[in-house]
C-alpha cells in the first residue's frame, strides 16, 4: 500500500526561502565590503567606515572639491605637472552642482606655496616633490583656495593610467564632438601644420579608454577653437558625462559598473576621502553646469617675464590681488540651476 506523501507547509517553503535569501545578502555583503575596504586601503588616506562628507552633504554650506589629472609614470616630460585641474561645487540644498575647470597656464604670485611664482599646475610638481601625490594634491588644493576664494578641503587625484582604465573596465562610453578634428602630441608638428596621431569626426562617438584619454587631453589640433584649455576642460566634461551614463541611475545595474571601476581605480587613483564619501560624490560625476573662465571676462592673456604665455585676472589691484576673481565666481556659483540633480550611483 502507498505511503501517502507529506505536504511541505507553505509557510515553511517561505521561511527556508526568506532564510536562504539573508544568507546569501549577508555573505554577498561581507564579500562586498571586503572589495570596498580593499579599494579604501589602496585609493585613500582616511578609514573605510569614515566620512568626511554625510555631514556637509546634509546640511546648508556648499562643499568644495578639487580634481585633478596628472601625468604619472606613463608621461615621461613633466609627469607631475597637473593635466587637469577642477573644482566640483555642491549645492546640498538644491541637490545640483557646478564645475570650474581652471586653466593650467593660470598665473599665480604671492602666494608662499610657490615660492617663485609660477602657473598653477607648476603647484602640484612642487607638491609631489615634497612628498608624493598626497602632498601634490593638498598643496594645489590649497593654492585654489587661495585664488579662487573658495573653501576647499577635500581632494582627489587619478593619472592617466587610470583613467584609460576606467573607461575601459565600463566597456567605453559614447561622446557627442560638436567639430571634427585632427590632433598631434607634437608642438613641433602642430606648427608645421601636421596632424599624424588621429583623429574624431563630428556626432556621436564610441571611445575606448586610449580614445577618451586622447580627447580629453589633445591640444595640437588642426582647428584653433579646439586648441585651448578651455576646449580640452569641455571635451573632459563629456567624457565624465559619458561615463556618468555608463555608470546608470542606481540600484543593482550600476554595481557591475562600479566594482569594475574599484578594480580599475586601485593604486592609480589617491584622495582623502573614503570610499563611503566618494560613493556620495557618485551623483555629480556629471556636474550641472560648468563655470568658464573665460579670456576676456575674467581673465586675460598675456606673457611672463620667460616669454611664457600665462593667464591673469583682470581687473586687479596688483600682481598678487585675487578679489576680481573671488567676487566673479560667488555671483556665477549663486546662480540658480533649474535642472535637478542626478541620483547616487
Amino acid at each position: 500500500m502507498a505511503v501517502p506523501r507529506r505536504r511541505v507547509p507553505i509557510k515553511g517553503v517561505l521561511l527556508i526561502g526568506l532564510v536562504l535569501l539573508l544568507t546569501i545578502a549577508v555573505v554577498g555583503g561581507m564579500l562586498l565590503w571586503g572589495r570596498i575596504t580593499a579599494f579604501n586601503a589602496s585609493v585613500s588616506s582616511a578609514s573605510a567606515a569614515s566620512s568626511a562628507l554625510w555631514g556637509p552633504l546634509g546640511g546648508e554650506e556648499r562643499v568644495n572639491v578639487a580634481l585633478f589629472g596628472y601625468g604619472g609614470d606613463e608621461h615621461k616630460s613633466g609627469n607631475y605637472l597637473a593635466d587637469s585641474i577642477q573644482v566640483l561645487s555642491i549645492d546640498p540644498v538644491t541637490d545640483t552642482s557646478v564645475v570650474i575647470p581652471i586653466p593650467r597656464d593660470f598665473w599665480v604670485e604671492g602666494v608662499p606655496a610657490i615660492p617663485d611664482n609660477g602657473k598653477i599646475n607648476e603647484a602640484f610638481a612642487i607638491g609631489y616633490a615634497r612628498g608624493g601625490i598626497e602632498e601634490a594634491a593638498r598643496l594645489t588644493t590649497g593654492v585654489l583656495a587661495e585664488v579662487t576664494g573658495l573653501e576647499i578641503e577635500h581632494w582627489m587625484a587619478i593619472d592617466f593610467a587610470g583613467f584609460r582604465e576606467v573607461i575601459d573596465a565600463v566597456g567605453g562610453i559614447t561622446v557627442k564632438n560638436g567639430r571634427a578634428f585632427r590632433y598631434t602630441w607634437s608642438e613641433r608638428l602642430w606648427r608645421n601644420g601636421r596632424f599624424p596621431d588621429g583623429r574624431f569626426r563630428q556626432g556621436e562617438i564610441m571611445l575606448d579608454g586610449e580614445e577618451a584619454l586622447a580627447f580629453a587631453r589633445a591640444r595640437y589640433t588642426n582647428k584653433q577653437e579646439e586648441s585651448s584649455d578651455f576646449a580640452r576642460s569641455a571635451r573632459q566634461a563629456k567624457v565624465l558625462a559619458g561615463l556618468r551614463t555608463k555608470l546608470g541611475s542606481g540600484g543593482l545595474g550600476s554595481l557591475g559598473p562600479g566594482l569594475a571601476m574599484m578594480d580599475a581605480l586601485e593604486g592609480k587613483m589617491k584622495t582623502d576621502l573614503s570610499a563611503i564619501d566618494l560613493f556620495l560624490l557618485s551623483s555629480h560625476i556629471d556636474p550641472d553646469r560648468r563655470i568658464r573662465l573665460g579670456e576676456g571676462e575674467v581673465l586675460e592673456a598675456t606673457t611672463n617675464t620667460n616669454g611664457q604665455y600665462i593667464l591673469v585676472v583682470i581687473g586687479r589691484a596688483d600682481p598678487t590681488d585675487y578679489r576680481p576673481l573671488h567676487r566673479f565666481l560667488a555671483r556665477e556659483i549663486a546662480k540658480p540651476i533649474r535642472r535637478p540633480g542626478a541620483s547616487a550611483s
